[in-house]
C-alpha cells in the first residue's frame, strides 16, 4: 500500500464477476507521510482512505464487468460507517458485492474487515466512462496485472 499515491490495494483475493464479488487485501504501512498529520504520535488510517479502499475494490469489480475497457469513477456514498480505528501494520480485507448495474451507474455494497471484525461499511455509486487518457488506462491495467487480476481479460 502506497497511500500517498492512492495505490491502496496490495492483492485481489477473489475476482468473481459471475457472482458480482471482489475481495481485496492491504496492509497499512508502518511509515507513511499521511501519518505525519494524522495524527502525530498516534498514527491512524484516515477514514476517507478506508472509503477509498472500498472505492478501489468496487472499481476492480466494475472495470472487470466492462472487460477493463472502461473506467469506473466514484459518484457517491451512502450509509458510510467507520466503526473502529485502523493502525499501521494491520491487514485489511475489503469485500465488494454488486447491488445494481444500469443507466451508466453501478451500486455496490462494501465492507472492510480486520481479523474478521467489521471496521467500516458503505454503499457506493460509481459511474462508468471511457478512459480519459491512454496513460491512465495503462496505469490501471498495470496495477490490475500486478494484483493478479483478469489476466485473460486485459489486453
Amino acid at each position: 500500500m502506497r497511500l500517498e499515491y492512492f495505490d491502496i490495494i496490495d492483492a485481489v483475493d477473489v475476482f468473481d464477476l459471475e457472482n458480482g464479488r471482489v475481495e481485496t487485501r492491504s496492509t497499512v504501512p508502518e511509515q507513511s507521510t499521511i501519518f505525519e498529520g494524522h495524527f502525530p504520535g498516534y498514527p491512524v488510517m484516515p477514514g476517507v482512505m478506508l472509503l477509498e479502499m472500498m472505492n478501489h475494490t468496487s472499481g476492480y469489480l466494475i472495470a472487470g464487468m466492462h472487460d477493463f475497457g472502461r473506467l469506473p469513477f466514484f459518484a457517491g456514498a451512502k450509509k458510510v460507517k467507520i466503526r473502529s480505528f485502523v493502525f499501521p501494520g494491520m491487514t485489511m480485507q475489503s469485500i465488494c458485492d454488486l447491488e445494481h448495474d444500469g443507466s451508466g451507474f453501478t451500486v455496490t455494497r462494501n465492507e472492510i474487515r480486520v481479523d474478521g471484525k467489521l471496521i467500516a461499511d458503505a454503499e457506493l455509486t460509481m459511474m462508468v466512462m471511457d478512459y480519459p487518457s491512454p496513460e491512465l488506462e495503462t496505469l490501471i491495467h498495470d496495477r490490475a496485472r500486478r494484483h493478479g487480476v483478469a489476466m485473460g481479460i486485459l489486453p
